[in-house]
C-alpha cells in the first residue's frame, strides 16, 4: 500500500499525459433535450383529492399538538382565567403568523421543483451562487432542464449579495454549517416526535383510572414505539391509504369537541381573538414563569417544519387548500374549546384534552388519538430517512443501506441502520423522562432551531432567487424573528429541564456529518489507476472511465443523465462517461451495469461515425436511449481492470467532486465520484473501422468480469493540530470501519474481488 501526501505528484510520462487528458473539462452537450419537468397543471377535482391525501402525510404532527400544549404552558397549574385567555391568544396568533403566513404562503414557494426542506433551500442557493463546498459544478450542468437559475443586473442588490457570498470560503462554510444545524435538529425531530406523540396519546388510559401507575403508561408507549419501528420495512405505501382518513377523522373530532366545549362551558374565551390579551398575558406573568409558558405555546406549531420537508409528495396548492380549509380552523376550535374547559376545570389542566371529551365517545376518541399519534410519528420518521439520503448524496453522511419500499413512489425509502438507532433513542427518551413536560422542552428546542435556520436561509433565497424588494425581505425577517426569537430564548432557558436532549442529539449528528464531509472534500482521488499500473503492469485494450457525480438539483431527467466522449486517439479505445444525479434520484443495484455501460459506449461509437468529420477528444453528447436503464446503476467511484475482459470496480468510497468533472492530480481541486472500467482482450487485437471496433468491444465484453475496488485510507499529517488528528484519525476512521463496505453496497462477489489501496495524508 503506497502513501500519497496532499500536493504530491507521482505520475510521469504517458501516464501523466493520460491524467492530463482526463483533466480536460467536457464541452457543452450536443443540443438540448426536451424539458419533461414543466410545472404540472392539476384539475380542481385532482387538487381536492391531493389535498385530502396530504392530511395523512403532511399534517399529522401539527394536528396532534393539542394533546400536550396546555399542560406544557401551565405545568404548575393555573389560577387565573385571564392567563388561560392570554395563552390562547398567543396560540391563535402564533398559528396565524408561523404556519399560515410564513410557511403555507411564503416558504412553500421556495421549493426546488416540488422538493422541500433545508437541503432544497441549499440546492437553490448553490445554483444561483458559487457557494457549494464540493466544487463539482460545470457549465454543461447548467444546460439541464432542472438546473434553473437567475441572471442579475450589474450593481443590483442581488448581484452584490451574490458577490459577497462568493468572496470568501469561510462564508460558504458558515452557510454549510447553518444547513447542517437545521438538518441535524430536524433529525432530532424524528426522535422526539414519536416519543411525545405516543406518550401523550397513551396517557389517555390513565384518565379513566387515576390509580394506574405512570410506568404502565410508559410501558404501553414503548410497546407502541417498538411496533411502529418494526413495521417500517414494509414502507408507507402499504399502509398509506389509511393515513388520510385517520387524520381527517382526527381533525373532525378535535374540531367538533372544541365547538361543543365552547358552547357548553365558557364562550367568553372568544375574547382571545383580540390580540390585546397577549400584552396583558406578558404583563401579568413577566415576573413569574413567562418563559415556561412561552415554551409550551411553542409546541402548538410543532410539525410546521415537517410541513415543508414533506412537500415533495404534493403540489403547493393542495397543501394550502388542506391547511386553510381543514387544519387551521379545526386547530383553532380545538385550542379554544380546551381553554373553555380549563377555565371551568382549572385542576384538569394536566390532561385537559382527554377530560374535555364527552364520556360517550371517550374510548373511540382514545383509539383515534393513538392512531393519529402513530401517523404523526410515521411522517416524521419518513422525513428523517429522506434527510439522511440527501445528506449521503451530498457527501455529508457515512454509507448506509437504503431500501426503496415502493415501486410507485421513489421517495419512499427505509434505512434499517437509522431505523433501529431512532428506536433505541426514542425508547431512551420516553423511558428516561416519563413525562410530557421534559420531552416537550426538548422537542420545542429542536423545532425552533429548524425554524430559525429556515428564516435565515430564506433571506438569500428571496434576494437571489425571487429578486424580492428589500422592504419585503426586511418585513419577512422582522415578523419571523419577532415570534421565533422569544420562543428560542424560552426553549434555551429550559435546557436543564430536558432541552439539553435535543442539543445533544443535534450535536452528535452534526459532528458525524461535518467530519465526514470535511474528510470527503479533502480526500479526493489519489492516482490509483497510475499506482496500480505501476505496480502491476498490463496492456489495456479498452478503458471506460465512468464518473458518477451529484448536482445541486433535486433530479436529473433520465434523458439527460449520461454524457460520453472519447479520450485520446481511436486506437487507444479509451472513453469517458459522466453519469449525473440529483439528491432525490433513485439509486439501486443493477446486475446489468456492465451490459448497459457497453451499450452506451457502442451507441457512442455508432453516433460518432455518423457525425460529419467525427468527434475530437473534447466532443461529447448524451445517450438518451440508455439513460432510462442506466440511471442509478452505480453510486460510488470504480476502477475497472483485469487480465482478460474485466469490468473492475475500484471504489474510493465517498469521493468528492471537481469543477472540471474529471480525475485530477493530487494538488488540483477534488475530482468527481469516479468509476473506471477497463476491458482487455488478447494482445495485438485492434479495430481500424467502426464495424471492427464494435466487434472488438463486443468480444471484450463477453470474456469475463473482475472487480477491483480502490480503498483510500485517510490520515492526518504529522504536523496537523490535535483537533484535526482526532477528527481524521479517530472519528472518521471509526465511521469508515462502522459503515458499509463498498463491496457490500455494490454486491461484488468475493471470488472476483481485488482491493487496491493507498494512504492519503490531508
Amino acid at each position: 500500500m503506497a502513501s500519497l501526501s496532499e500536493g504530491e505528484v507521482t505520475n510521469r510520462g504517458s501516464m501523466w499525459e493520460l491524467d492530463q487528458n482526463l483533466d480536460r473539462p467536457m464541452d457543452e452537450e450536443a443540443g438540448r433535450l426536451k424539458n419533461m419537468y414543466r410545472e404540472k397543471k392539476f384539475s380542481s377535482a385532482l387538487l381536492l383529492r391531493l389535498a385530502f391525501q396530504s392530511l395523512g402525510v403532511v399534517f399529522g404532527d401539527l394536528g396532534t399538538s393539542p394533546l400536550y400544549v396546555f399542560y406544557n404552558i401551565f405545568p404548575r397549574g393555573v389560577d387565573n382565567d385571564e392567563d388561560v385567555i392570554g395563552a390562547l391568544s398567543l396560540i391563535i396568533y402564533t398559528l396565524t403568523l408561523i404556519p399560515l403566513l410564513k410557511y403555507v404562503f411564503v416558504v412553500l414557494r421556495a421549493n426546488d421543483n416540488g422538493q422541500g426542506g433545508t437541503f432544497a433551500l441549499y440546492s437553490l442557493l448553490c445554483r444561483h451562487a458559487k457557494i457549494n463546498t464540493i466544487p463539482n459544478q460545470h457549465r454543461t450542468d447548467e444546460e439541464l432542464t432542472t438546473y434553473s437559475r437567475q441572471t442579475y443586473e450589474e450593481n443590483s442588490v442581488a448581484e452584490k449579495i451574490k458577490r459577497w457570498l462568493e468572496a470568501h470560503a469561510y462564508k460558504r462554510n458558515i452557510l454549510l454549517i447553518l444547513v447542517l444545524i437545521g438538518t441535524c435538529t430536524a433529525i432530532g425531530d424524528g426522535i422526539l416526535t414519536p416519543a411525545i406523540s405516543v406518550l401523550s396519546a397513551s396517557g389517555g388510559i390513565k384518565v379513566q383510572n387515576q390509580n394506574m401507575s405512570t410506568d404502565i403508561v410508559v410501558l404501553v408507549a414503548v410497546v407502541i414505539l417498538i411496533g411502529l419501528f418494526s413495521m417500517q420495512h414494509y414502507g408507507t405505501d402499504k399502509v398509506g391509504w389509511l393515513f388520510a382518513p385517520i387524520v381527517l377523522l382526527w381533525f373532525i373530532l378535535i374540531g367538533s369537541v372544541g365547538a361543543v366545549n365552547i358552547h357548553k362551558y365558557n364562550n367568553s374565551v372568544l375574547k382571545a381573538y383580540n390580540p390585546v390579551y397577549i400584552y396583558r398575558f406578558f404583563r401579568r406573568r413577566w415576573n413569574s414563569d413567562i418563559w415556561t409558558s412561552l415554551g409550551g405555546v411553542m409546541l402548538s406549531i410543532t410539525g410546521t417544519e415537517a410541513l415543508f420537508a414533506d412537500l415533495c409528495h404534493f403540489p403547493v396548492l393542495a397543501i394550502q387548500i388542506a391547511f386553510t380549509l381543514i387544519v387551521f380552523p379545526c386547530l383553532l376550535l380545538a385550542y379554544t374549546g380546551q381553554a373553555a374547559y380549563i377555565i371551568s376545570h382549572k385542576k384538569h389542566v394536566a390532561d385537559a384534552f382527554y377530560r374535555s371529551i364527552p364520556d360517550a365517545i371517550y374510548w373511540p376518541a382514545f383509539v383515534i388519538a393513538t392512531a393519529a399519534a402513530i401517523v404523526a410519528s410515521q411522517a416524521t420518521i419518513s422525513a428523517t430517512y429522506s434527510i439522511i439520503k440527501q445528506a449521503l448524496a451530498l457527501g455529508c453522511f457515512p454509507r448506509v443501506k437504503i431500501v426503496h419500499t415502493s415501486k410507485k413512489f421513489l421517495g419512499q425509502i427505509y434505512i434499517p441502520d437509522i431505523n433501529w438507532v431512532l428506536l433505541v433513542l426514542c425508547i431512551a427518551v420516553t423511558a428516561g423522562f416519563k413525562n410530557q413536560s421534559q420531552i416537550g422542552n426538548a422537542y420545542g428546542t429542536a423545532v425552533v432551531i429548524v425554524m430559525l435556520v429556515t428564516t435565515f436561509l430564506m433571506v438569500p433565497i428571496m434576494l437571489l432567487v425571487w429578486k424580492s424588494h428589500w422592504v419585503l425581505v426586511v418585513t419577512f425577517i422582522v415578523l419571523s424573528l419577532m415570534v421565533e426569537v422569544p420562543y428560542f430564548v424560552a426553549c434555551i432557558l429550559k435546557i436543564d429541564q430536558g432541552g439539553w436532549v435535543s442539543l445533544v442529539i443535534a450535536t452528535a449528528f452534526f459532528l458525524i456529518m461535518y467530519v465526514w464531509h470535511f474528510c470527503t472534500v479533502k480526500r479526493g482521488v489519489p492516482h490509483i489507476f497510475s499506482h496500480f499500473i505501476t505496480n502491476l503492469p498490463a496492456i489495456h485494450s479498452v478503458v471506460v472511465f465512468v464518473c458518477v457525480k451529484y448536482l445541486p438539483v433535486y433530479t436529473v431527467p433520465t434523458e439527460e443523465r449520461f454524457l460520453v466522449r472519447r479520450i485520446g486517439p481511436k486506437n487507444f479505445h479509451m472513453f469517458r462517461c459522466v453519469a449525473r444525479y440529483g439528491y432525490k434520484d433513485l439509486h439501486k443495484r443493477d446486475e446489468d451495469f456492465e451490459r448497459m455501460l457497453f451499450e452506451c459506449v457502442l451507441f457512442f461509437v455508432r453516433l460518432e461515425s455518423m457525425m460529419e468529420g467525427g468527434y475530437s477528444d473534447s466532443d461529447e453528447f448524451s445517450v438518451p436511449e440508455l439513460a432510462g436503464t442506466g440511471g442509478g446503476a452505480l453510486t460510488s467511484s470504480a476502477f475497472l481492470q483485469g487480465e482478460k475482459t474485466c469490468s473492475t470496480m475500484c471504489s474510493n468510497g465517498e469521493l468528492s467532486l471537481s469543477s472540471q468533472d474529471s480525475i485530477v492530480p493530487a494538488q488540483s481541486p477534488p475530482p468527481p465520484r469516479s468509476s473506471r472500467l477497463l476491458t482487455r482482450c488478447s494482445e495485438g487485437e485492434a479495430a481500424s473501422t467502426v464495424g471492427d471496433e464494435l466487434e472488438f468491444l463486443n468480444r471484450c465484453k463477453d470474456a469475463g468480469v473482475v472487480h477491483i475496488l480502490g480503498n483510500t485510507i485517510v490520515r492526518a499529517r504529522r504536523d496537523s493540530g490535535v483537533v484535526k488528528k482526532i477528527a481524521v484519525d479517530y472519528m472518521y476512521a471509526f465511521m469508515r470501519r462502522m459503515c458499509r463496505e463498498n463491496s457490500v453496497i455494490f454486491n461484488v462477489p468475493h471470488e472476483s474481488l481485488l482491493n487496491v489501496g493507498q494512504i492519503y495524508y490531508i
